[in-house]
């Protein structure tokens, strides 16, 4: 998969895409992080890319030559046109089940703002589908982009060492609400033991437990997730699990 990331500040980047995870998936060539300087498509002599809002107001707006002409000409430099995306916060939330349809697409452009934001004849040419990461105002669509990568990436074929990683995350398809508690050794730390369930070796108590906890911690944290049948985490078919354990 191939992500195309357009910004005034390029540099941002360089960090992001050489730690980790996204380093590994990149040097194992299961993903491709390009970055594009929107100035670089300036016609000012200063290779100034926004200018005061007609109308008057605070603030200064992203013109809209620099911007039109960029995604086009980077578009052209891949056989996939790819899906334009704008980091807004007047776009759609973005929640795991877009996620996984972003992760369909073998080319995804991220266009970042900053400053007031872009002309809107940006919106109405090109046609971008805009995407929020949330109700609050960052300086910059930089993170949110790479929200967007992080979010991503994990459901592309060979980037996480288990995939069933994915598939069981907090609002994934498989699961629908919150993931269960998870544990690891020691066994006891200051008072505080793992449940004797995960120590049963018993793969459909542990099911059921797990199924049982995310539930209920699904009700009590986000109870706007459990709705209807299909849009919510699985109900417990039996509460077996809980009566032996107590939901930490």
């Amino acid at each position: 998969m191939r992500f195309d990331i357009v910004t005034l500040f390029p540099e941002i980047f360089s960090g992001f895409v050489g730690e980790s995870l996204l380093r590994k998936a990149i040097d194992k060539r299961r993903l491709e992080v390009v970055t594009h300087d929107l100035r670089n498509w300036s016609k000012d002599k200063h290779q100034k890319v926004d200018d005061r809002p007609y109308g008057g107001g605070p603030g200064m707006v992203i013109k809209v030559e620099p911007v039109v002409e960029c995604i086009e000409e980077i578009r052209r430099l891949h056989a996939e046109p790819g899906e334009l995306i704008l980091l807004t916060p007047q776009g759609e939330r973005l929640t795991q089940p877009l996620v996984e349809q972003l992760a369909e697409f073998p080319r995804l452009i991220l266009l970042c703002g900053r400053y007031e934001g872009f002309d809107q004849r940006v919106v109405d040419l090109l046609q971008p589908r805009e995407l929020s990461i949330g109700d609050y105002v960052l300086n910059g669509g930089e993170v949110a982009a790479m929200v967007v990568i992080d979010t991503v990436m994990r459901l592309i074929p060979g980037v996480l060492g288990d995939e069933q990683s994915a598939r069981s995350d907090s609002f994934s398809q498989e699961n629908r609400g919150l993931e269960a508690a998870q544990y690891t050794r020691p066994r006891s730390y200051r008072g505080c033991d793992v449940p004797e369930v995960l120590l049963s070796g018993d793969h459909a108590e542990i099911d059921a437990w797990r199924q049982s906890q995310s539930y209920h911690k699904t009700l009590s944290r986000r109870a706007d997730l459990v709705g209807s049948e299909g849009d919510s985490p699985r109900r417990p078919e039996t509460n077996e699990g809980e009566k032996r354990e107590p939901v930490n």
